[in-house]
């Protein structure tokens, strides 16, 4: 077994001691000959890359056709390797998931407005023809903001507006916290690093005070839950620079006045329990008030669930308690990657249908989700029936209702290239006006400014603007 491999086989074992590992170890020689010679801007091997984005997934407690799909997720773009021979030898499944992660990769963000930036983000998804490319997608931008500084400067700031604006934005919708708060704090690392070397120097300088504190909190507050019989694991939650340097931002306040800086994490067996630990919480020390959320009985969009409350600990210490079960600290760590945790051991949960609040929020939409291209074509059918997205020249998103046209978009850029339309050319080809724009097309619109709008075009249109 080649020495690399032992990790991500470890990782995966301690998740799932049944996992096949022989077409993942197949899937990691491979990857590793395709990429033989090839370096890294950093001068490391390049192969190292899809070893950590398939140890992120691994981390994600992902299945082995995704795990394959990471480690061979860049043979097709930079080797000589077609995607053909990737299916002859691991199968449509993972071929379909590497297919996927090569195009999304050929997305180039050349803006980043906010109407762009969710443009950019629903494209992302409506590109995708299983959820997993998205996942393979986010570890691989992971991997790269954690190297991110073999790259020149204007570079490292390109990539991490990037990440704030389209990838850590995706992996909050998806509900996968351990991506989001990790890409956030990278991004804000590049993007603001006096600020970020501010926030995180009182961080550290707080450390011991708070740390004492927090293990005075959590010995109380074992004491009493032992006393009316809730068994729980409480520890201190992890503050993220981004996060509190957000607060300190939006809301005017100084770092000493952020709530939860002070955070404690209970996490309970069951429902049932994390109300009676709230309750034994609020009989110890007096709730602050206002600060109670229930995200149990209404999750949020993304399928979070937890108590959160604040109350005035200790010497008067403003202090921050979630509350939640095992099974909602996986959905609120993994998020959508949970379905698919244990899908090849036969132990996938059964229940996970009924808690996707987030889904049924946005969609009102409600299937089985046996198969995640089947979840991503029932999004997509939901979410983008009305809409179809295309480039402009400059790389802008435009977009558009489905069916859409040339003079749609002609219009869409601005009503004088509208009148002026005379013809089209959609990813460098001369189409006719009545072409039916697809998703992700480059279009380009060709004017002349003695052309003018013909009366023909209101049979082909689809717009509001195109039709005024």
């Amino acid at each position: 077994m080649p020495a690399g491999f032992n990790k991500i086989q470890s990782t995966v074992q301690a998740y799932n001691p049944g996992a096949d590992l022989r077409a993942v170890e197949e899937a990691y020689d491979f990857a590793k000959t395709a990429h033989e010679g090839q370096q890294r801007k950093s001068g490391e091997a390049f192969f190292a890359h899809p070893v950590e984005v398939c140890l992120i997934l691994a981390e994600l407690h992902l299945d082995s056709a995704t795990l394959q799909a990471a480690l061979l997720h860049d043979v097709v773009e930079d080797s000589s390797v077609p995607l053909s021979e990737i299916s002859k030898r691991f199968g449509d499944e993972v071929a379909g998931l590497v297919d996927g992660v090569t195009k999304l990769g050929k997305i180039k963000f050349a803006s980043l407005e906010e109407t762009q930036s969710q443009n950019l983000r629903k494209m992302l998804i409506a590109m995708a023809k299983d959820i997993r490319v998205i996942l393979i997608k986010l570890a691989d931008r992971l991997h790269n903001m954690r190297t991110l500084s073999a790259l020149p400067p204007e570079r490292r700031r390109e990539k991490a507006l990037e990440t704030m604006e389209i990838y850590a934005p995706l992996a909050h919708r998806l509900g996968i916290s351990s991506i989001k708060w990790e890409l956030e704090d990278l991004a804000f690392y590049y993007l603001e690093p006096k600020r970020f070397h501010q926030v995180q120097k009182m961080v550290a300088e707080s450390r011991a005070a708070r740390e004492k504190y927090l293990h005075q909190v959590i010995d109380q507050l074992q004491t009493e839950l032992k006393a009316v019989g809730i068994e729980t694991e409480i520890g201190g939650r992890p503050k993220h620079l981004y996060s509190i340097y957000q607060k300190m931002s939006q809301k005017g306040k100084d770092f000493n006045e952020i709530y939860d800086l002070i955070a404690l994490r209970v996490i309970t067996a069951s429902v049932k329990d994390c109300y009676g630990a709230l309750g034994t919480v609020h009989s110890i020390w007096k709730p602050v008030p206002g600060r109670f959320k229930d995200y149990v009985a209404m999750p949020k969009f993304n399928m979070y669930q937890s108590l959160h409350t604040t109350v005035i600990g200790p010497a008067g210490r403003p202090l921050e308690i979630q509350i939640r079960s095992e099974e909602m600290h996986r959905t609120a760590e993994y998020g959508i990657a949970a379905h698919w945790r244990y899908k090849e051991g036969g132990r996938g949960d059964e229940s996970f249908d009924e808690r996707l609040s987030w889904l049924r929020q946005m969609l009102e939409w409600q299937t089985e989700l046996k198969d995640p291209r089947e979840f991503m074509e029932a999004l997509k059918i939901d979410l983008f029936e009305e809409e179809v997205f295309v480039f402009s020249p400059k790389g802008d998103v435009i977009s558009l209702r489905r069916g859409s046209t040339p003079i749609d978009f002609a219009y869409a850029i601005h009503t004088e290239v509208g009148h002026h339309c005379v013809g089209a050319k959609v990813n460098g080809s001369i189409v006719s006006l009545g072409y039916e724009l697809q998703m992700g097309d480059q279009v380009e619109g060709l004017t002349n400014k003695n052309s003018g709008p013909s009366r023909d075009w209101l049979n082909i249109v689809k717009t509001s603007s195109a039709r005024s």
